[in-house]
């Protein structure tokens, strides 16, 4: 099976690439822009299987596909919400959000062969696409949390939230008041009900408001140092595959 990546992030690539060949599958090539991978279709056999980051670079993946008839499957990976995927499921095209989940990949590469084993092609509107993209579907943020305290229900506004946080399976509030408080969701839920414009999974176990941040310090290994009010630890570290896309979210 011939496969390609396309992703501007050099550690994110290689990430997915570790991800993809523990399920037995080999990479043929890694491209990183939308000139590298214009001429990379000019000179070689197109792909079974693309797994394609929208924002490059030089520009959206989509132009590659304006200039070059590309029939390969696609699998795209990206940080869109799953309000503005609307039109990838409308088109049956596979996606991962990043950071991408290994059960969700593995998924979506059994979605691919079982497509390829009956050999069922989908065609790509990629203009409705960009269409979605550009005008999402309205959709409402989380504004305030409810929370079970004893016998009671405290009302937390998401105003007092210096970050989210998992520990031991659970998912906590920590407010500026320096209280921690139980939520009965899940890390991977409540990302997808933060507006993300306000709000920045920097990790696996921190999701964090741009008015919690008190200061970014340069860390090892290319990582990033979040110090936070009133919430004290030494863990706070934006991912490295997670670093480019912070420093865009913090304008």
């Amino acid at each position: 099976m011939n496969i390609i990546i396309i992703e501007d992030e050099k550690p994110a690539a290689r990430l997915l690439q570790r991800k993809v060949e523990k399920l037995g599958l080999q990479i043929k090539q890694m491209l990183h822009s939308v000139e590298e991978s214009l001429n990379w279709f000019q000179n070689n056999e197109h792909p079974d299987l693309i797994f394609l980051d929208i924002q490059l670079s030089d520009g959206l993946s989509f132009e590659i596909f304006e200039q070059i008839d590309i029939k390969s499957a696609v699998i795209f990976t990206t940080a869109y919400d799953e309000y503005a995927l609307r039109a990838f499921k409308l088109n049956s095209i596979d996606y991962l959000l990043k950071p991408i989940d290994e059960d969700d990949l593995e998924v979506a590469v059994a979605k691919f062969k079982t497509r390829a084993s009956i050999n069922t092609s989908v065609s790509l509107d990629f203009e409705a696409i960009k269409r979605m993209l550009v005008n999402p579907v309205e959709r409402q943020y989380k504004t305030r949390f409810s929370v079970k305290i004893g016998h009671q229900i405290k009302v937390i506004s998401i105003q007092e939230v210096e970050c989210f946080f998992s520990e031991n399976k659970g998912t906590y509030i920590h407010t500026f008041d320096n209280r921690d408080y139980l939520l009965d969701i899940t890390m991977e839920q409540l990302e997808n009900e933060l507006n993300p414009k306000d709000f920045f999974r920097i990790n696996r176990k921190y999701i964090l408001p741009l008015k919690g941040i008190k200061e970014i310090q340069i860390h090892t290994n290319s990582r990033l140092k979040i110090l936070l009010s009133s919430y004290k630890t030494d863990e706070v570290i934006v991912a490295r595959e997670k670093v480019n896309d912070f420093k865009n979210w913090i304008g």
